[in-house]
């Protein structure tokens, strides 16, 4: 750990605003833990639901959050909740949660820990868990929404929460941008978003200044083949040594097509093919994941691989009918995260002055996570975008953190929480002053 850039932080605070007043805000955040936020917390993590089925859930945040007087509606975007309230004149600001979990058995150890079931989309059972944190997202956000309710008298402008799904499928903040979220709903100027991380101190932010999480593309390809016997290569052609080959030469596209300072990752995540031992197939189905940080990159990379199913495919003698096929998800796709640094310089200011320096860090990325809060905030829609980081795990046992989408992931859900909650209405309260 390193704690925040001493040279950074001055010269930001050096354009720092007046203090606002936050009456005790960390002890009444403190004291709705301990009444409720902590038992909604153990709820979420009990009862997950996968990505586009969050119904339950989205049920219970919408009776905690239509009782503090916002005006809520259900269904945005499939299972997407948006909340609205109006406060004067001023600058409309949204704030996001992810609702969904993911298809895992939960081995934490935990006495909360989930064993929860649910039927997805393909009408196979999944164990489901929340193994990424958004469990600690939704219940930050109704903490927020109760200490923005409750300061009405220190803001002036509309707040607006959404309740998003299937962020796991980096598909639910298109769908409900589809579904008119920005015509249905006051159109923010101002985006706000926090992810838990297991990899950061408990309580502790993170606020970058510019580039946050990458570009994620989910890309298929279906190797053809000729089918033979496996005592008789030479009668036919293998998909599966094509396949391998492909996943070998796919690095190259990496190494060698992209200028060696510019990150990128092309990973085959999983191969499917063939039927029994000596048989040469007919089909291998794989399924890669595509990261970068540039839309030019990402468009190399993407180009590249189409170049090296095809060369590949025609260098072991597939006709023409039977070279491979590269399919790009319309749905598993996402542009790069990148916050908009004055704004995030002004959260920054507010969150150091109001929670102190102390709470700040900073670490240099060490991969490349995706995230679909970026459609909110790509360029052309005039939003600008922060999105930060509030640490899960504590200090001492920080080497031995277990990862996101892990079984065995988990964090210290009370200082996630409090922080989470502190830091987003420091930042709220910061964009929209007044009152």
């Amino acid at each position: 750990m390193k704690a925040f850039s001493l040279a950074l932080l001055t010269s930001v605070i050096a354009f720092a605003p007046e203090v606002f007043a936050t009456d005790n805000l960390r002890e009444s955040i403190a004291a709705d833990y301990d009444n409720n936020l902590e038992e909604l917390f153990v709820h979420f993590h009990r009862n997950p639901e996968l990505s586009n089925f969050e119904f339950e859930t989205a049920k219970r945040m919408a009776a905690e959050i239509s009782a503090l007087g916002y005006k809520v509606t259900e269904g945005v975007g499939g299972t997407g909740l948006v909340a609205v309230m109006e406060n004067g004149p001023g600058p409309v600001v949204m704030i996001r949660a992810d609702t969904d979990g993911l298809p895992l058995e939960e081995d934490s150890g935990l006495p909360y820990a989930s064993t929860a079931t649910q039927v997805g989309a393909n009408g196979e059972e999944f164990s489901v868990m929340h193994a990424c944190g958004h469990d600690v997202h939704i219940t930050a956000l109704i903490g927020t929404a109760r200490q923005m309710a409750e300061r009405r008298d220190q803001w002036s402008g509309t707040l607006v929460l959404i309740a998003q799904p299937a962020e796991e499928r980096i598909s639910g903040a298109r769908a409900m941008l589809e579904d008119g979220l920005y015509e249905r709903f006051p159109k923010p100027e101002y985006a706000l978003a926090f992810h838990v991380s297991s990899g950061l101190p408990s309580g502790k932010i993170e606020i970058p200044l510019d580039a946050v999480a990458s570009s994620s593309d989910a890309v298929d390809i279906i190797v053809h083949g000729i089918g033979t016997h496996g005592a008789y290569p030479h009668m036919g052609i293998d998909p599966v040594l094509v396949a391998s080959q492909i996943v070998v030469t796919l690095q190259s596209v990496v190494s060698r097509t992209i200028a060696p300072m510019q990150p990128g990752v092309i990973t085959v995540g999983a191969i499917h093919g063939g039927t029994k031992h000596n048989i040469i197939g007919r089909r291998v189905e794989m399924q890669l994941t595509v990261r970068s940080n540039d839309p030019e990159v990402r468009l190399q990379l993407l180009d590249g691989i189409d170049r090296v199913a095809d060369g590949v495919g025609r260098s072991f003698g597939l006709p023409e009918d039977l070279l491979p096929e590269v399919h790009r998800s319309p749905v598993e796709t996402t542009p790069p995260t990148i916050n908009d640094r004055q704004t995030a310089e002004r959260v920054l200011t507010a969150v150091s002055r109001e929670m102190g320096a102390e709470y700040l860090v900073s670490f240099p990325r060490d991969g490349m996570g995706a995230e679909d809060f970026s459609y909110f905030v790509q360029p052309g829609l005039g939003v600008k975008g922060v999105y930060f980081s509030v640490g899960g795990t504590p200090e001492y046992k920080m080497d031995e953190a277990p990862p996101h989408h892990s079984p065995f992931f988990k964090v210290e859900p009370e200082p996630s929480v409090k922080s989470g909650v502190e830091a987003t209405v420091i930042a709220a309260m910061e964009l929209m002053p007044g009152g």
